[in-house]
């Protein structure tokens, strides 16, 4: 009975590194900024379609994570340099879960955020939810499995599609049922930033990705390079969100706060992967776009 409890706590405890639970956020804040483009009231008045959107987000990133760790298991097994933003949670490359155990959970996973967008759109009566979860299963079988564009090149293009065009569309829909009303020029602020964010995550696995015939552009620009790519589409982002045109216009008080961050990533730029410094770059870089699309949130809800 002892070496059972001790088993299923090691198995729980497996499940947990697996969810990879921290990266919610970046599905989470794409999601809030959708929702945020409907309106507070449209917010404010929906609290049930506000719960089902982030329960979509959380079931979505288990999908991703559980079968990202399983296509990507032979690069991750030679991967020295994993961070905890990058390099899979590791619990196949370690044996702590089973292959098929983590691609069943990644169905039930993806299957159970469809249920979700179902209801959502049956509440709006809206065919859009469903066909958004459509387009996000169809995003990670086209970077993970299928064409297997993350090794053949625009892994971080599909990254973006996801992160900063199909899940705001359905934080917005979800909340208001009409894609067509989505104010579409918002998307052109969060777009380089996301970008920046894709390149990031993928800076500490350059070694192990260029041993395995990945095209990232960590390996196709090498590491300073892209850290300074990264740099100018984050300010890409902040300078169109601070514009006259700018569809929002948060201000450049808000807007210093993740410049300040991105610098750091640049000043960073040498950090080897495998190093505290590269720990720290991405890490920036992540939190500098997050950080930005919080400021966008605030300012589509008081606006």
């Amino acid at each position: 009975m002892a070496w059972a409890s001790e088993r299923e706590t090691v198995s729980a405890a497996a499940w947990i590194r697996a969810a990879r639970l921290p990266a919610q956020v970046n599905i989470a804040m794409p999601l809030l900024f959708g929702m945020s483009l409907a309106g507070a009231r449209a917010w404010t008045d929906r609290a049930w379609d506000v719960a089902l959107v982030l329960a979509f987000g959380l079931l979505d990133q288990l999908y991703i994570v559980f079968a990202n760790d399983v296509a990507d298991v032979a690069t991750d097994r030679d991967n020295r340099t994993f961070t905890p933003f990058s390099g899979g949670s590791r619990v196949l490359v370690t044996g702590a879960l089973a292959r098929a155990s983590l691609l069943r959970a990644a169905l039930i996973a993806i299957l159970l955020a469809g249920v979700v967008a179902v209801a959502l759109g049956v509440r709006r009566e809206s065919p859009w939810p469903v066909a958004l979860w459509g387009a996000a299963v169809a995003l990670l079988w086209a970077y993970s499995f299928g064409p297997r564009l993350s090794y053949r090149g625009g892994g971080e293009l599909l990254q973006i599609a996801g992160t900063a065009v199909v899940l705001p569309l359905f934080g917005f829909v979800a909340l208001t049922g009409d894609a067509l009303a989505f104010p579409w020029p918002a998307l052109g602020l969060v777009l380089p930033a996301r970008l920046a964010a894709a390149i990031a995550s993928a800076l500490p696995d350059e070694p192990s990705d260029r041993a395995g015939s990945k095209a990232t552009i960590p390996v196709v620009l090498g590491g300073a390079h892209s850290g300074i790519l990264a740099f100018f589409l984050s300010c890409v982002s902040f300078a169109l969100a601070a514009s006259p045109w700018s569809p929002l216009s948060p201000g450049p008080a808000l807007l210093a706060v993740p410049l300040a961050v991105a610098c750091v990533q640049l000043a960073l730029r040498a950090a080897a992967p495998g190093s505290t410094g590269m720990l720290v770059r991405v890490g920036a870089q992540l939190a500098a776009t997050i950080g930005f699309e919080a400021v966008l949130v605030h300012a589509a809800l008081t606006r």
